[in-house]
């Protein structure tokens, strides 16, 4: 296994802080050129997504440890950030919700675990799976994997070792080989990084392709704090060109940028 391969540097007590510093960021520099050759396998599952999306399906993550947490994590975000529902983007991980905070034991190695997770939200055939796993061979996963399929789900996965038992457990594999970590077999570094970058393009690009995104705008974000609230005022001011006073009525009569502005152009 790749990212479980000895460190390219040893002695690493022995560095002083710039040292450590400065090869942990050059080992970091190599993870976006590992994910550019990866863009044909992510375009493809991407595309297949989109058609199951289209259809009314969800997106549904699976992983353990590292892998698990930027599944929820990429999940939970989808919501404020697209204004879709919770459980249209599902992060399910080894262990459950409390594994997020605190590993459970052996929960990874529990190869029909993934499925009975999935089970509650009523998988049907419109509905694509994604596991990760940064070493490609974790049991939650494939076996996750292997039943969504062979109940006709759409499967895909994110590794960072080549040739995996995850990746042929499904049917659209992304890999991202990103070669040995700085601490050995700590794939939270370089694997994580590329899984976490790997899920960003897939779930903006699928978001994108669901009119979720008008020219470069988050238009159907929930506005959820100030923050939230005064860029949401600033995008109905510059899109239909009325006053900041006029934009905050707007969004507290229509509750989203892409309400306030078709809302406000149907009343001209």
């Amino acid at each position: 296994m790749i990212t479980e391969t000895s460190s390219h540097y040893d002695h690493l007590e022995q560095m002083s802080v710039h040292d450590l510093l400065t090869n942990i960021n050059k080992e970091d520099k190599t993870v976006p050129f590992a994910v550019e050759k990866a863009i044909p396998q992510i375009e493809a599952l991407v595309t297949a997504i989109v058609k199951r999306m289209k259809e009314g399906g969800r997106l549904i993550y699976i992983g353990a440890g590292t892998s698990g947490r930027l599944g929820v994590v990429d999940a939970s975000e989808c919501p404020p950030t697209y204004g879709v529902p919770h459980d249209l983007v599902i992060g399910l991980m080894a262990g459950g919700d409390g594994a997020i905070r605190k590993a459970v034991e052996f929960a990874e190695d529990d190869a029909e675990q993934a499925w009975k997770d999935i089970e509650p939200y009523h998988p049907d055939e419109h509905d694509t799976v994604i596991g990760i796993a940064a070493s490609g061979r974790t049991p939650y996963v494939i076996g996750g994997l292997n039943q969504a399929r062979a109940a006709g789900l759409l499967t895909g996965c994110v590794v960072c070792n080549p040739g995996s038992a995850v990746a042929q457990a499904a049917e659209f594999p992304v890999e991202v080989v990103v070669g040995p970590e700085f601490v050995t077999g700590s794939t939270r570094m370089k694997a994580g990084t590329a899984q976490k970058l790997v899920l960003n393009m897939i779930s903006t690009s699928v978001m994108i392709q669901l009119g979720r995104v008008k020219g470069n705008k988050m238009v159907d974000m929930q506005l959820t704090n100030i923050k939230l609230q005064d860029r949401a005022a600033k995008m109905v001011m510059s899109e239909i060109g009325v006053s900041r006073e006029e934009a905050e009525e707007l969004l507290a009569k229509y509750s989203n940028v892409r309400g306030a502005i078709d809302g406000y152009n149907q009343s001209r």
